[in-house]
Order: C-alpha cells, then structure tokens, then sequence
C-alpha cells in the first residue's frame, strides 16, 4: 500500500522517459483514465533522458508542483521513491516480482501499449489497483485532455521567466512564424525516417514551407522562429533565410543524438521547454515531420499549422484554425483560453497545394 495516509488506493502511474513532447501527450491519456476512474495520478518520471540521475524524478525538476489536475488527485515529486503502489496491477507483466520487470524488451512494450489502448477505449474499468501506463500513449485520448494537461502543467517560474524575456524581444508586435525540424541528429528517428529518407528533397520542403509562410497574410511584420535537433540543419536554412531567429543552446556534435540527452544535462531539458513553449506562442507553426510530438502543443493552440503530406511530399497541408485558442489579454504565462466552439470541431479550414521544390 502507499506510504503515508492517502485516501485514494487505487492509482494510474504515468511513467516515461523520453522527449517532452511523448511524456507530456502520454501523460494526458493517463489523465483522462484517471480522472474517468477516479483514480490517483502518479508522475514518474525517473530515469528521464535529460538527467543523469536516475532515480530523480524529472516532473518536479521541468515543471512547478501539482497538487490535482481537474479534480484528479495527483502525486509528481521524489515521494515516488518512498511508494509501493498496491497490487494487482495491469498490464498483468508488472504482477511479476520486481526484479523480474526492470528488463522489459521492445515487444513487451508495445503490447502493453496495445493493452492500455483497449482498456482506455473500452471506456470500462480494470480490478486493478495501480494502472501502469509504461509505453508511449499518443493518440490514446482526446485534444481536450491535452488541452487540459497544457493548461494545468506550468515550466518552473526560471523556465517561465525565460520564455517572457524572449516573447517580450522578439514576439511582441510581430506575427512570429515558429519552425520546428526534428532531424534526429544520428539518432534512430523510427516514424520520422520517411520524411527524411533524401535528405536534400526534405531540406527543400521546410524552405518552400518557410516561403508559402511568409507569402500568407499577416496582421504585423513577420519574423520567422527556427528550432531544430540539429546544427546542421539550422546552417542550412540560416543560409537561405538569415533573418531567422532561434534560442541560444547547446547542440551535441554532428550525428552524435538528440537534444534530449543526459549528456547535455538538465540545461537540455530547460532548452526544450523554452522551445516547446515559444512554438506555442506563433502564429504559424510549420512541423517537419508532423509526427513529432514535440509540436503536438503548439498545433493544438496556434492559428495556422502547415504540415507535409508523407505520401507526397510535394503536397503542402494548411490547417487554419482560428478559434483552437489564443493568449489571455495581458498574460504572456503561456495560459490560453479556447472559445465554446473550439475543443472539439474540426478545422475551419483544411486545404492543401502542391508546392514547387525547386533548387535553391
């Protein structure tokens, strides 16, 4: 049972190790379960990829403490370590002694996946005690619990001072164009790797998307706002647009990984955020690849989104969306507010072109 005298015996554990973009979607899906079967929510965080520090919890590390999420009680600091979560569990593996769960293969973790996607669409409940959502869970909720999650998860104040500092120089009477490459740096990029299998072709498509961009209307100057994995990537398209902006961070060496790396510490992490919470920010945001979740945010709140279409990579996608939410008048905390119509409808408008990829 746990330690300590909670009311609640009955749990869903969101662990996760990855990028922000996967824990943060992933933890939205385990909320939803949570909140739907009036469990207590867990953030577990150790062992993340940005620190060095394996039995840190990283949730308390990003992000300033929660107490509920929407009515759902919720545990996220290193109390994790002094827990013992009660049996029976589901997925069944983690019934087994503790010892025989710290190795679990690839195939163990995309059939837990699959478990958890059919009870969470099932819309039933488990006898379980303590839910254990180990695997990556996009698409297994809903945008409003996305939503829900965006809005009740805040940066640390350091993290969100940042974010101000650099929205108040550089966003402020602008329409911001916000550009997110995810290259994968070396790393195995699994479902991003189509988009990137010619590398050329796929460096003229975020340049032709960065034109169609700016060619579209806008109610103010426009800046364009680069974040990218990759430092090569970023001399390529600063050498076509020099005017572009970016954050200052550190990169690791070509074909050496991802940002998201212990090697570079929890800085790594602070830099992510900065990004992931800027993007957010833009008018339009262009995602190379769209299945990064690390933009998942940012094309849940901005206006305007463009995308590419992986079965023709020639066919631009423009989603406009003008009521998936905007700023609180006078709040740069990142916070937003969705009119009635807008959580669930879909786009306003959806259309696509066929772009021209010519040489530069």
């Amino acid at each position: 049972m746990l330690a300590g005298n909670s009311t609640n015996d009955r749990f869903v554990v969101s662990r996760r190790r990855t990028g922000f973009g996967d824990c943060l979607w992933s933890l939205a899906a385990a909320w939803r379960y949570a909140r739907r079967t009036g469990r207590t929510l867990a953030i577990d965080w150790r062992g993340s990829c940005y620190l060095d520090q394996p039995f840190t919890n990283a949730f308390p590390v990003f992000f300033e403490p929660v107490q509920e999420i929407a009515g759902v009680p919720v545990i996220c600091d290193d109390r994790i370590n002094q827990l013992a979560f009660p049996g029976p569990f589901f997925p069944q593996w983690w019934n087994k002694p503790p010892i025989e769960c710290v190795y679990r293969p690839d195939e163990q973790i995309f059939r837990e996946r699959d478990e958890l996607d059919k009870l969470f669409q099932s819309e039933e409940d488990t006898d379980a005690n303590t839910v254990v959502c180990d695997a990556c869970l996009m698409w297994r909720c809903d945008s409003d619990a996305e939503r829900q999650i965006f809005r009740s998860v805040k940066p640390r104040s350091e993290v969100q001072t940042r974010i101000d500092a650099i929205y108040r120089e550089h966003f402020e009477g602008r329409s911001i164009i916000g550009v997110h490459v995810r290259h994968g740096n070396g790393e195995d990029i699994m479902g991003h790797a189509p988009y990137w299998a010619d590398p050329t072709l796929a460096l003229r498509q975020v340049c032709a998307a960065i034109d169609k961009a700016k060619a579209m209307p806008h109610p103010r100057p426009v800046r364009v706002f680069v974040c990218t994995d990759s430092e090569l990537v970023l001399e390529k398209i600063t050498g076509i647009f020099p005017d572009v902006f970016t954050t200052p961070k550190r990169f690791q060496a070509p074909h050496a990984g991802p940002l998201h790396s212990a090697t570079l510490g929890a800085d790594g992490g602070f830099s992510a955020l900065i990004e992931m919470y800027l993007l957010a920010r833009c008018e339009t945001v262009v995602r190379f690849p769209p299945t990064s979740a690390f933009t998942r945010y940012a094309s849940l709140f901005v206006p305007r989104v463009i995308e590419f279409d992986l079965n023709d990579p020639s066919r631009l996608i423009v989603i406009e969306e003008p009521a998936a939410g905007v700023p609180i008048d006078g709040d740069h905390s990142c916070a937003f507010v969705s009119s009635a119509a807008s959580a669930s409808v879909a786009p306003a408008i959806l259309h696509c072109e066929n772009l021209s990829l010519h040489n530069r």
